[in-house]
């Protein structure tokens, strides 16, 4: 069995200020996919990580105190991917791939669309990502693909479906986006076991919205339509407050 965890942690840096540490060994994690880690590797504190019993692989971006993503693994690795081999998405350091007996585990920093020209990346990295899978599951079948996707798929995963229509996130071709890819061979391993609304991934720190759970489930481990018999538990964890969002764990039956 292995517990692995997906978290936007908004900046290690801050979130080891906030016991991070002592939260990720108390979760009983084997690999934890951390996004936003917005440090390079000298600046990522490996030693306190280390001593719980973590190897960390880093995959920063070039500009610093922004995006990055990294993988903690209690279970040796047979190899590590740092990148896709997309220069203008690994420049932004999103995608890392650790590669197990059965499956692998990939940690992925999807775009936001924060603006007009970033809404244009996000949807031409969207594509370049999905094209990238396909190719990848060729390979690896066994796929675990875990981040923060900076989409939420259905009304379901929204607090206010209606007045966020047109807000990137929520976008129609977003949204599809997302139908396509679970399409492909995937599943979205929480909303699989559970069906229930308000089940929230990410919260403005605006309008005091965590309080209130005005959220947007926007965190996701999707596994490969193969790896569905293996699929034990999904459950998010929103009691862990390190950041604007919260962690989601899966659990699978090696």
């Amino acid at each position: 069995m292995a517990v692995i965890l997906t978290y936007n942690i908004n900046g290690i840096r801050a979130a080891l200020k906030k016991d991070l540490d002592s939260w990720i060994d108390s979760s009983k994690a084997d690999i934890v996919c951390l996004q936003e880690i917005k440090a390079k590797p000298e600046q990522f504190n490996v030693e306190v990580f280390n001593k719980l019993g973590f190897e960390c692989f880093i995959n920063s971006a070039e500009k610093p105190g922004y995006s990055g993503v990294a993988i903690l693994s209690k279970i040796k690795p047979k190899n590590v991917e740092y990148g896709c081999g997309i220069e203008k998405i690994d420049f932004e350091g999103r995608v890392i791939r650790a590669d197990y007996d059965n499956y692998s585990v990939m940690s992925v920093y999807f775009p936001s669309g924060s603006n007009p020209l970033r809404q244009a990346f996000k949807m031409e990295f969207l594509d370049l990502f999905y094209d990238y899978i396909q190719e990848l599951k060729k390979k690896i079948p066994n796929l675990i693909i875990s981040g923060d996707y900076n989409i939420c798929h259905t009304a379901i995963d929204i607090h206010n479906p209606q007045r966020n229509k047109n807000t990137s996130g929520f976008l129609p071709e977003e949204r599809d986006w997302v139908t396509k890819f679970i399409a492909s061979g995937f599943v979205d391993s929480f909303r699989h076991l559970n069906t229930e609304p308000h089940n929230y991934s990410w919260w403005s720190y605006r309008a005091n919205s965590r309080v209130k759970n005005l959220g947007w489930r926007i965190d996701y481990n999707m596994i490969s339509e193969s790896l569905l018999p293996n699929l034990n538990r999904s459950v998010i964890l929103s009691q862990a407050v390190h950041s604007d969002h919260c962690p989601v764990l899966v659990e699978i039956i090696d």
